[in-house]
């Protein structure tokens, strides 16, 4: 039974290190699942986590390898003999796990590792995959799965299955061939199991199977997992010949960290970067947005420059300035953040551009209205200037009408120009609102204070 890691044990363990009791050691951490393992190895020092790891079974450090942060994983190889990470890990790991972590390594170590491999097909297999780009459909897929040729008879496969599946952990779907291994369709291991053994596999097929190409966005296979709920998904060359196949946890990794990079993106971070980072990577991944945020502020200061008299002369316009900014800068982020979620599922594509502004004009015009209505009723019971009442309203609501538009008109222009538009969701639409929505502030008060004084 798996043990929940703890400050004690934690305590324990470190106890054991410095005393170089493997034993003890051993004792704590057998029962701990790889994450928790993981987890520790991320909290020691790089030489203590290779005295741990050194005691685990090849089962759980190869789970534990696949546990451990990139950064983290990276330090912990390079200080482990070649030969012990070939035997010990490699072979233990499927060939999509086993060449992300060589791919993470320098060529000579990874060179070096695939040199003690002993079965060469497997190594093989890992050379093929790290010839693909990591953020495709190859450089996702792994090479373990169960193909079967069309031309066999249901008893043949089953004797197939039975080869074939001694390697691979789980098993979703039989993929079917022809005799130039293209692939034909799928079957559900219930269909094999209940068909008549005499029967031929091209007559229990289904031709109509969902694959991917080698060069697949594996943004794009995240999403036509989650569109169609699949578990797995077959990867083809350039002439559909069956290479390997992609499994949901493999998509799950993939967008949890489009999601944190997302993220990043939305709070003006420009690099992947996590707590653990150096002040001084952490600092060059934030100061990109914080330039461009002070760029907006000094156009800010220059437009009150410009209304000065008229800020001067009426000073109770200050009082709304806030308001207007925050208004602007939040409808934007709203509709923007809305644009973006429709581009990453697949519901807004670049077809749709024209309507999807068309509506999002109309939620402006709407949410434009009922805040104007409300700073109206406001201003006229509470403020005793009528220019001032009409100028606010008539000024937020032309603000929250633009900054929706703008918020959705980003975001659809940067898909286009094959940028991330997650950037629009950020400091990028709030500094552009904040400045263009004080202007619009502005020029109304001297337009309405003009009329009326």
């Amino acid at each position: 039974m798996a043990v929940e890691l703890n400050k004690e044990l934690f305590d324990s363990l470190i106890s054991c290190i410095a005393s170089q009791d493997s034993n003890r050691a051993l004792e704590l951490i057998k029962d701990l699942h790889p994450a928790d393992i993981a987890e520790i190895f991320e909290e020691i020092e790089v030489d203590d986590a290779k005295f741990l790891f050194m005691l685990l079974d090849s089962e759980t450090a190869a789970d534990v390898i696949v546990e451990l942060e990139d950064e983290e994983r990276e330090k912990l190889l390079e200080v482990i003999p070649s030969e012990f990470i070939a035997r010990h890990l490699i072979g233990q790991m499927d060939s999509d796990d086993a060449a992300d972590i060589l791919g993470d390594l320098d060529d000579e170590k990874s060179d070096e590792i695939l040199s003690h491999l002993t079965d060469l097909d497997q190594a093989g297999d890992i050379v093929d995959l790290l010839n693909y780009d990591e953020d495709t459909a190859g450089g996702l897929m792994a090479k373990e799965l169960v193909a079967i040729n069309e031309n066999l008879t249901v008893k043949q496969a089953l004797g197939e299955l039975r080869d074939q599946a001694d390697e691979i952990d789980e098993i979703y779907y039989l993929y079917v061939i022809d005799d130039n291994n293209k692939l034909k369709g799928t079957i559900k291991l219930k269909d094999l199991l209940f068909s008549s053994t005499n029967k031929k596999i091209s007559n229990i097929v289904d031709p109509d199977v969902i694959s991917v190409r080698t060069d697949t966005d594996e943004e794009e296979v995240a999403r036509l997992m989650g569109k169609y709920d699949l578990v797995a998904v077959p990867v083809v060359d350039g002439i559909g010949r069956l290479v390997g196949r992609i499994t949901i946890d493999d998509v799950v990794d993939v967008i949890r960290e489009e999601a944190e990079e997302d993220y990043q993106l939305m709070s003006g971070i420009t690099q992947d970067v996590d707590s653990s980072d150096s002040v001084i990577k952490q600092s060059r991944s934030r100061i990109p947005w914080l330039l461009i945020g002070m760029f907006g502020g000094i156009c800010g200061s220059l437009i009150l420059g410009y209304y000065e008299g008229d800020i001067a002369k009426y000073a109770v316009l200050a009082l709304f300035l806030p308001l207007i900014a925050a208004m602007g800068g939040n409808a934007g982020v709203q509709s923007s953040a809305i644009v973006v979620q429709g581009l990453a599922s697949g519901d807004v594509d670049l077809h749709s551009v024209s309507g999807k502004l068309f509506k999002e004009f109309k939620v402006g015009l709407l949410n434009g209205l009922v805040c104007s209505m409300i700073i109206f009723l406001y201003n006229l019971i509470f403020a005793d200037n009528y220019a001032l009442t009409i100028t606010v309203s008539t000024a937020l609501f032309a603000v929250i009408v633009f900054a929706t538009v703008f918020g959705t008109f980003i975001p659809l222009l940067l898909n286009k120009l094959k940028i991330d538009p997650a950037i629009a969701t950020g400091p990028f639409i709030t500094t552009s609102n904040d400045i263009i929505g004080l202007f619009i502030y502005l020029m109304i008060a001297r337009l309405v204070f003009g009329y009326f004084f």
